[in-house]
């Protein structure tokens, strides 16, 4: 067993020696081929550094193969690049360029869109194709001289420039699209193919026009970025709506209500049935033929509601009923008809009728609570004809006028502004505190009336404006004038229900009253004497009939006046509701003095060259004439 260990131990010994002894050589040989390795890419880089130093050039130059804007560059100075291409740019910035869109031709300058090209940006990037380290300069020029390097420089255009050219190339150019739609050629159908249209795709065409004028060469044509605007309804979308427009022309449709019957002929057919354009699809009973065609019937159908209204009796106030209307529910009918026209059987159609409420019901009107007056006042008044007319006019513009709780009543909005248009004649009128000629005279005669009716009902009266001129029958401190738009009157219905003003005119005479729910108030009246303010300021007319120094009054005149009136409303119960007073100051009339102005007769002299003429006459005494009277105002 010992001497088996010792040959085991002899045997690995051996093989491991000889493992060693065998492995020398490979490694020998390795480090031999590393060496030569090393020195192989030594060379190599000595003699890559070496080629990159023979082209590595001149930092001061652009690296050869280099072309900015399709001009080469290559070998200049910045500087002598930069010249070279402002000159070739200031030689096609006149030349247009010419854009095409289909077989239309649009020329276009650089210098009318104002477009430039940054040069000098443009060589700062060809410069930098040839920079680096010494033997990297070289190499990276090497590869710019075999393989080239174009450079684009950034351009920009004058903006509104720019968009005003373009909005005239999209005019141009544009052109929508055409639906399919039908025709109607006398009582016949036919369908009409759509056509594409097409639209510039301005923004991609701003790009394109800048890129293209900013070239050094303009020659050649540039295509216009257009793209094409495609029909949306077809001839086959319409070939159901064509069907059924061929059926409603085919034979006469009626239309019934009751006992009426109405019969359209195939013509008439044609001008009420709307057919599909602009991209519909569908065919109806439409249209301004159809609108026209109902506006007829309408005037043989409808009738308007009646509201319901008050009428005036002794001693009251009744209500007369309302009554509805009838209406032509047109949706509802058209629809009846297109149903009847579309099929090829069934062809009568009926009219749909609606009853249309009246906007005030007689239900509206009891609660309303106009039941009997509340106040009434009553005026005399004469004149010319003219002005007997205006106050018949204007009393009938507010008779009617219904005034909601707490609302306003206004003269001036009810009445408008008074016109010629609407009727009113010239007549006696207070104008700058003068009597005068105008337009609309007598229509205070009617405010009057009206204040002193809301006066006696005892309601908050908000304005009122006396006359500049005291007027006699008028009651005192109670005028009330008014004049559009500046000066108005106006009352409050402070009451709970509502108010109907009403006129009656007389022959010289006018009432106004004011219905509603009696409320019993008690109206307290203090009246202050009218009293005198101020003379009349005397107006001398000159008068060329009289003889200077002489004089006659026409007119006395008037003093200036003032009054004031006071009035105390009680409640039913006692309670105050309000306490008023106003005051009323009159202007004064001027006295007028009529003064002459014609010179006096000179005193005749005798000619004493014919004094030996004269004839002596007997001394004869005549008495003295009378004094002349002054003239009767």
């Amino acid at each position: 067993m010992g001497a088996g260990t010792t040959a085991t131990l002899t045997d690995f010994v051996r093989v491991e020696a000889t493992s060693v002894r065998a492995g020398t050589a490979p490694d020998r040989s390795a480090a031999l081929i590393a060496r030569w390795v090393l020195v192989s890419l030594a060379l190599l880089a000595v003699v890559a550094a070496l080629v990159g130093l023979a082209f590595a050039g001149s930092t001061a130059r652009i690296a050869d193969g280099v072309a900015i804007a399709g001009v080469d560059v290559g070998g200049l100075a910045p500087r002598q690049a930069r010249s070279l291409l402002e000159r070739r740019f200031g030689r096609v910035a006149h030349v247009p360029v010419v854009f095409t869109a289909g077989d239309e031709r649009y020329p276009i300058k650089a210098t009318t869109l104002g477009v430039e090209a940054d040069w000098a940006a443009a060589i700062k990037t060809a410069a930098r194709e040839g920079e680096g380290f010494g033997p990297v300069r070289g190499f990276r020029r090497l590869q710019t001289k075999f393989f080239g390097a174009e450079i684009s420089p950034p351009v920009q255009a004058y903006g509104a420039a720019l968009d005003f050219k373009l909005a005239g190339l999209a005019e141009a150019i544009d052109q929508r699209h055409v639906e399919a739609k039908l025709v109607r050629r006398g009582l016949g159908i036919e369908v009409v193919a759509g056509q594409p249209g097409r639209r510039l795709d301005q923004k991609a065409a701003s790009a394109s026009i800048v890129r293209a004028l900013a070239r050094l060469d303009h020659g050649g044509q540039v295509a216009l970025p257009v793209r094409i605007d495609p029909v949306e309804v077809t001839a086959a979308d319409l070939a159901p709506a064509a069907h059924q427009a061929r059926i409603a022309l085919s034979a006469p449709v009626r239309l019934q209500h009751g006992e009426t019957r109405w019969k359209l002929p195939r013509w008439r057919i044609a001008e009420i049935l709307s057919l599909p354009v602009a991209g519909q699809t569908t065919v109806a009973i439409a249209g301004p033929g159809a609108e026209a065609w109902f506006d007829k019937l309408r005037k043989s159908i409808e009738h308007a509601p009646v509201d319901a209204t008050f009428a005036v009796k002794p001693g009251g106030i009744d209500i007369v009923p309302d009554k509805p209307g009838v209406g032509i529910d047109v949706p509802a009918t058209a629809k009846a008809l297109f149903a009847a026209a579309t099929s090829p059987t069934a062809r009568t159609a009926e009219l749909a009728v609606r009853t249309t409420v009246a906007e005030r019901t007689t239900s509206d009107a009891e609660t309303m609570g106009i039941t009997g007056i509340v106040g009434s006042y009553y005026t005399t008044y004469g004149g010319i004809p003219s002005r007997l007319h205006n106050v018949a006019l204007v009393a009938k513009l507010i008779d009617g006028a219904l005034i909601a709780p707490g609302a306003t009543f206004s003269f001036n909005s009810t009445t408008g502004e008074r016109t010629a248009e609407k009727g009113f004649q010239e007549a006696p009128v207070i104008i700058n505190g003068e009597l005068q000629t105008g337009l609309g005279g007598g229509i205070c005669q009617v405010s009057t009336t009206v204040f002193n009716a809301a006066y006696e009902a005892g309601l908050q009266i908000d304005e009122r404006t006396n006359h500049a001129l005291y007027i006699s029958h008028y009651p005192l401190g109670r005028d009330a004038t008014v004049n559009y738009p500046d000066q108005d009157l106006k009352f409050r219905n402070d009451t709970d229900k509502w108010l109907l003003l009403r006129t009656f005119v007389g022959s010289g005479s006018l009432t106004v009253n004011l219905y509603g729910t009696p409320q019993n108030r008690r109206v307290e009246t203090t009246e202050q004497p009218l009293r005198d303010v101020g003379a009349p300021r005397v107006k001398r007319v000159p008068d060329p009939s009289m003889q200077i120094g002489t004089s006659a009054v026409d007119e006395y005149g008037q003093p200036a006046r003032a009054t004031s009136v006071s009035r105390t409303v009680y409640a039913a119960d006692g309670t105050v509701l309000h306490e008023d007073t106003w005051y009323s100051s009159y202007r004064s009339e001027p006295k007028v003095v009529r003064v002459g102005t014609k010179p006096k007769p000179k005193p005749k002299t005798p000619d004493v060259s014919k004094v030996d003429q004269l004839v002596p006459v007997p001394d004869t005494t005549v008495p003295d004439a009378p004094p002349a009277s002054s003239p009767q105002p």
